[in-house]
């Protein structure tokens, strides 16, 4: 029985690419991993950051911190931005604070989508029992 040897990480060559599906899907796994990268550089190193990319699909994804306007706007007037010492605290305690908060925050959209749908589906059934109760 034959072997048969895959390529593993092979060299992917740096030409623009034909078929539409594999560059938007192309696309998205390098925006995460850019944007993966980009985080790492802020924290590790303090830095000020932003990455804008323009989707193929014409959608337009950033990553930034503190924020894009903040960071283009020195990067414009080629001006220090003092930080802002509201951020302060969350330096001070480190980024796992930022981490926390914006799982609280997740759970919290969450719970109000939830919220949302149940009197959503109560307000409907509420609706059926009136018209049920009409027609008998």
């Amino acid at each position: 029985m034959a072997t048969v040897r895959s390529r593993g990480r092979g060299k992917v060559e740096m030409a623009k690419m034909s078929k539409e599906s594999n560059l938007l899907v192309t696309f998205s796994k390098r925006r995460v991993g850019l944007f993966k990268m980009a985080s790492e550089l802020t924290i590790l190193c303090g830095t000020e950051t932003a990455v804008i990319a323009f989707s193929p699909g014409k959608k337009v994804y950033s990553f930034s911190h503190p924020s894009v306007d903040t960071i283009v706007d020195r990067f414009l007037t080629q001006n220090p931005v003092p930080i802002d010492s509201t951020l302060q605290p969350f330096e001070d305690h480190g980024r796992a604070n930022i981490h926390q908060l914006n799982m609280e925050l997740t759970l919290a959209n969450k719970a109000l989508v939830s919220e949302k749908k149940r009197k959503a589906l109560e307000k409907m059934r509420k609706e059926s029992q009136v018209l049920v109760g009409r027609s008998c």
